[in-house]
């Protein structure tokens, strides 16, 4: 199985200079190969150029501009290079299958904030001052930067990427380990039901709360964004002091909720895997349920009237799922089921919330409220969150002990 390590970078003012413009070289490079394949696809020989042929153009390239380009490793440079072959690849594999294509768009300078090296050792050497006690990482045209190791890495080192976020600078390890060590058996088994009143319920009917860091976050973000909304549109060589502050002050909020939303999902996936051997959880097509209504034209007058389609309600209820972020904790759950040897169990969703478990009858007069489950047939009455963990527990096939 393959794990990655995210550490926080300490560079120094000169090396931090450095690493800016290792991204803009390599944001140059991806541009310019992109450029030429636009190029070379519009002539009327419809040339078709590969990554072969670009990568072949390196050390002319590196030649030609040593002061830039020749400064940086060839390795990293190869890499940004697959970087640009992998999104044209993607975007005729999405022609072909009648999808909408979404053409590969020149990266601006803000835009392009992470270098691959594809091997410890070439053009970067991890942990580059053994002897130290203080943990540095070399990179080809920086130096020995500072590293905030706060955990050991296990496993060999395959790829190392440099990445800036904000105003901060991280290592990125991808590592290769041997198999899943898998943690003592519980014997317990549970089905997860996701939610926006609780941010999920367990089939024992244990409800963890939804943090909701969107919305306790809104009002700042709005103050933020409306001093941001003060200032002209302009290049970004051109924005003012404050300008700059006032950008840099939206994207810090916005960076805030995304690591909240972020821990509370690793803390809550931690949770699970070290409670239970099993887990159910529902095959979530999140996003189908966030599309719009679609617009109900007036049948007196098609076209330029259209009667209420619920957009508000359904816009509201689309932030509340964003909020919520059931994808990113899904995907943590998986990654760390594996490592732990625990079992993941994905189930069909539909009418779980809408079936008794007692007869098994399903309608939507079943779920009276939010969070009441009242069986029009035999009158069972429950949590309805806990019945929906229920049935899909009941779907995947576990066997639960008696929590009636």
């Amino acid at each position: 199985m393959h794990r990655a390590y995210k550490f926080l970078l300490r560079p120094t003012v000169r090396q931090e200079q450095a690493l800016v413009e290792m991204l803009r070289d390599h944001c140059s490079l991806y541009n310019g190969a992109l450029q030429e394949r636009r190029d070379a696809y519009r002539h009327v020989s419809r040339t078709s150029v590969k990554y072969g042929d670009q990568s072949g153009q390196l050390k002319d390239i590196r030649a030609f501009d040593p002061e830039r380009q020749g400064r940086w490793s060839f390795s990293s440079q190869q890499a940004t290079l697959r970087r640009l072959d992998k999104a044209m690849q993607a975007f005729f594999r999405r022609v072909k299958a009648g999808q909408t294509p979404g053409y590969p768009r020149f990266r601006g300078v803000t835009w392009f904030d992470t270098v691959e090296f594809p091997k410890d050792g070439d053009g970067c050497r991890r942990d580059s001052t053994p002897h130290d006690p203080v943990t540095r990482v070399r990179l080809q045209g920086v130096g020995h930067i500072r590293v905030h190791q706060h955990r050991p890495v296990k496993g060999r080192v395959k790829t190392i990427s440099v990445k800036r976020e904000g105003r901060q600078w991280y290592v990125v390890l991808s590592c290769g380990q041997g198999p899943a060590e898998s943690l003592p058996a519980t014997g317990a088994v549970t089905g997860i039901d996701m939610g926006i009143a609780h941010f999920l319920t367990t089939s024992e009917g244990e409800h963890i709360a939804n943090p909701r860091h969107g919305k306790r976050n809104a009002a700042a973000l709005a103050d933020a964004q409306r001093a941001l909304k003060a200032f002209p549109r302009c290049k970004r060589d051109n924005r003012s002091a404050r300008h700059r502050r006032a950008v840099e002050k939206v994207a810090q909020l916005h960076r805030k909720v995304r690591r909240q939303r972020t821990d509370h999902a690793h803390k809550t996936a931690v949770t699970l895997v070290r409670d239970y051997d099993a887990i159910a959880h529902e095959q979530l097509r999140i996003a189908n349920m966030v599309r719009t209504p679609k617009p109900k034209p007036d049948p007196e007058a098609p076209g330029i009237f259209f009667l209420p389609n619920g957009a508000a309600a359904k816009a509201g209820l689309n932030k509340s799922i964003h909020d919520a972020g059931w994808g990113v904790f899904l995907g943590i759950l998986a990654h760390k089921a594996e490592s732990a040897g625990r079992v993941l169990i994905p189930v069909d969703p539909r009418n779980t919330s809408r079936t008794c478990p007692a007869c098994g009858h399903v309608s939507g007069e079943n779920r009276t409220t939010q969070a009441k489950f009242e069986c029009v047939r035999c009158g069972h009455t429950a949590n309805a969150d806990m019945v929906g963990a229920l049935n899909v527990a009941v779907r995947a096939g576990l066997v639960l002990p008696d929590v009636a």
